[in-house]
């Protein structure tokens, strides 16, 4: 049970003011029952605003198709992967955010989600969940890029340590596919600049097990977190 005016303004509905005018105008209803206070306490999953049952009051989480050009920062100019996504996501508490962010010229798989124990897990370092990228370059490749790529000795700029082990495969003349398993700043396009070249274009295709597939770019899906544990896991497709 949650007060009404707290669960309508943390899922982003609007301010506790305009809850209080709803209520007066019998907006707001807990089955068939008009709720006739603000600070009553309600079961969100029975509760409906004009009708309509709450957007997801128990969490929120997406797997989504990040375009080239978009940005997943809320604070920046230009234009927000949140401008594909209802209004009212943006406002949500805890944040609806994005796990592991993707630079603004990298396009793919994002997930974005409400859930801190899902944004820990895929985050930490301890978990090693792999990030797989196709990678366009602007010079052909050598040949011996995948062999210094998963050396585990490759050092980037201003680093310290050297970079895990990546798995790779060449898919073309200036074409690799990679699989990193750390979520350092600019990671991939850092590691392909220390062996000389320059990346033109980055895409997500994989994190962990679950694969990008055919969702298009701006679209994404809704999926429940014990369904996305799986699938990033390998237990289900």
């Amino acid at each position: 049970m949650e007060r009404l005016d707290r669960l309508l303004s943390r899922l982003g509905y609007g301010s506790r003011r305009q809850i209080v005018q709803w209520v007066r105008k019998g907006w707001v209803t807990e089955g068939d029952r008009c709720i006739g206070r603000a600070s009553e306490k309600v079961d969100p999953s029975k509760v409906f605003f004009r009708g309509e049952p709450l957007d997801h009051p128990h969490g929120l989480t997406i797997i989504y198709h990040k375009p080239p050009g978009t940005i997943c920062s809320r604070h920046e100019r230009g234009r927000l992967i949140y401008e594909d996504f209802p209004e009212r996501w943006r406002h949500r508490r805890p944040a609806f955010s994005p796990v592991g962010r993707l630079d603004k010229d990298t396009s793919g798989l994002l997930i974005v989600t409400d859930d801190g124990s899902l944004n820990h897990w895929l985050t930490s370092p301890r978990h090693r969940i792999g990030k797989r990228y196709v990678v366009h370059l602007a010079r052909p490749l050598r040949g011996d890029e995948p062999a210094c790529l998963s050396s585990g000795r490759l050092m980037l700029k201003g680093e310290k340590r050297p970079c895990l082990p990546a798995h790779c495969r060449i898919r073309g003349a200036s074409e690799m596919e990679i699989t990193v398993y750390e979520g350092r700043y600019h990671q991939v396009r850092r590691m392909f600049a220390a062996l000389g070249n320059h990346v033109v274009a980055l895409q997500r295709t994989a994190i962990g097990h679950l694969e990008l597939g055919d969702l298009a770019p701006g679209c994404y899906q809704e999926i429940g977190v014990d369904i996305l544990y799986k699938r990033i896991s390998g237990l289900t497709t």
